[in-house]
């Protein structure tokens, strides 16, 4: 009983991960109906009105303006990362993805915010996936992992973009990366400027029981 609501609430947060990853994308396509439907699955209340003002707020003009060039909030990490060089900011993002098995649709760049919050959704699966799998070590690497992508870069920018976007006058914006500052918090490391790479390179092994 007690594995079953843990991979419950693994399973919530994702859906909240991914919700959130998915209002910081270009609202193109079937962008709407993709949000209103995730928004079903979610509790987070601040969330569900952030997918609500979507549907009458979000437009690729308003996106652009807000993330494009000279826009208020630029939404990579590298842009709040001076001391940092962006190749192995890069390098290391996508190394991280690489390990897990994340391959994103996506014409944005491995730093996004967009990306790197889509990867903390599927991390999450990954561990609610392991969690039913009865892989105890499986459920601490994949939450270890989360737990130290979302310090090691996550928490580098956020709290700067929710302060920008506080101001923007979009208001699903505004609440998306509050929600999302609530799940990050400050960075803990903000007066160290530490020299990359911060990532363990040893290899995940593939689950046994299946893929996601």
């Amino acid at each position: 009983m007690e594995s079953k609501i843990q991979e419950n609430n693994l399973l919530l947060e994702a859906a909240e991960w991914r919700l959130i990853s998915l209002l910081f994308e270009c609202p193109v396509g079937d962008w709407q109906v993709q949000v209103k439907e995730l928004a079903e699955e979610v509790k987070d209340s601040n969330l569900k009105k952030a997918a609500d003002l979507a549907a009458s707020e979000a437009g690729e003009g308003v996106y652009h303006s807000i993330f494009g060039p000279g826009g208020p909030a630029p939404p990579r990490e590298v842009t709040y990362r001076s001391w940092t060089q962006p190749g192995y900011l890069l390098s290391e993002l996508s190394t991280y993805y690489q390990v897990f098995g994340f391959t994103p649709e996506t014409r944005e760049t491995p730093d996004h915010i967009s990306v790197e919050t889509a990867f903390l959704a599927y991390l999450k699966l990954k561990e609610a996936f392991a969690n039913e799998c009865g892989d105890v070590d499986k459920c601490e690497i994949t939450s270890q992992a989360a737990k130290h992508f979302v310090e090691g870069h996550l928490s580098k920018f956020v709290e700067q973009i929710t302060k920008s976007l506080s101001f923007s006058g979009v208001e699903y914006l505004a609440l998306t990366s509050a929600a999302l500052f609530q799940r990050v918090g400050k960075d803990k490391d903000k007066k160290v400027r530490q020299i990359l790479p911060v990532l363990d390179l040893t290899e995940e092994e593939i689950f046994e029981c299946g893929e996601i």
